[in-house]
């Protein structure tokens, strides 16, 4: 299976969500080369970017013929109690909504977040306009000290847990 990973935001150009320990843009990056690793592992082609470009990242989803898109992300909101995890789709009938419950699931398992749910987005851009199923995973809330703390400690676990989630769709969907 071709797996296409982009790690939120871009670290020295657009921080994303600033927390009080990292940003957005360093977490999504150590998320991404570190679920590409598991990934490769389990056999699978992996091409991974991350960029302020959106439209730069989609098309080079499209020239990889990925199998799949996953982008990682981390929250963050004005209330600092709002915490969890939430992953999104543009169809929650489509493969999109499958690849993303198999990621929400292995993330509330392994780390016990609060489920924010798997949601329908059709107005996100990497969602729209990628050509394969893709999903928009928001692991947690830096604006949450817990939720950051969680995040800082056990991003390893996170990142597992995502490619545990795009293996656990390889195999519910027969993908190779």
């Amino acid at each position: 299976m071709k797996v296409f990973i982009n790690g939120g935001h871009a670290p020295g150009i657009d921080p994303g969500v600033v927390g009080t320990q990292t940003t957005e843009a360093e977490l999504c990056c150590t998320f991404m080369h570190e679920v590409s690793d598991s990934l490769l592992a389990a056999g699978c082609e992996v091409r991974f970017m991350q960029d302020d470009d959106l439209g730069k990242i989609v098309q080079s989803a499209a020239d990889f013929a990925a199998d799949v898109f996953v982008a990682i992300h981390c929250n963050g909101f004005s209330n600092p109690e709002a915490k969890g995890t939430e992953t999104f789709c543009y169809s929650l009938s489509a493969a999109g909504g499958t690849l993303a419950n198999c990621i929400q699931t292995q993330i509330l398992n392994a780390l016990h977040t609060v489920d924010r749910g798997v949601k329908e987005n059709k107005t996100f851009f990497v969602l729209r306009k990628t050509t394969c199923p893709a999903v928009l995973v928001e692991t947690a809330f830096l604006s949450n000290e817990a939720d950051q703390e969680l995040l800082v400690d056990a991003g390893p676990e996170f990142s597992k847990a995502i490619a545990r989630g795009i293996t656990d769709y390889a195999l519910l969907t027969g993908s190779n």
